[in-house]
């Protein structure tokens, strides 16, 4: 959004551009905040009432509020973090899922198209996006200047 609002001559395109930007990221933190609440909730397993949405809300904001305050960069991390565990649960785990329930029920009616090498396509993408995300945690990938 920066090197956009350079490049952009006009003082209200880059407000525009700033404010397109700045609820982009209200919107994806809204987003993530509510479904992360209703988890927290669901597996910690505070009732509806006004003091365990109290607990909730506790427990789903201040860990970050304090991250931020103490590790103002540490979204970068985290977003890392989150990108490795959303590799495991979006890739790595469904495949997985896929293998076993073929082993356990047969060939089902329905079926994908790509067989067992797309299985092994997506849980290999998997295996090299975590990989990757590892290695460039170690600062052993090449940067480009």
């Amino acid at each position: 959004m920066e090197a956009l609002g350079r490049a952009v001559e006009s003082t209200s395109a880059s407000n525009m551009l700033s404010a397109f930007g700045n609820m982009a990221v209200a919107s994806s933190f809204l987003g993530v905040a509510l479904g992360l609440f209703d988890f927290l909730a669901d597996f910690l397993k505070f009732d509806d009432s006004q003091a365990g949405r109290a607990k909730t809300a506790a427990v789903t904001f201040v860990p970050p509020l304090i991250g931020g305050i103490f590790f103002p960069d540490g979204f970068i991390i985290a977003i890392g973090y989150a990108g490795l565990a959303a590799t495991v649960w979006t890739a790595i785990v469904p495949a997985l899922m896929v293998r076993v329930s073929r082993k356990k029920f047969g060939n089902p009616q329905f079926r994908v198209w790509g067989g067992e090498a797309l299985v092994w396509v997506v849980f290999g993408f998997g295996i090299l996006v975590a990989v990757s995300h590892v290695l460039g945690m170690f600062n052993a990938l090449p940067v480009y200047p």
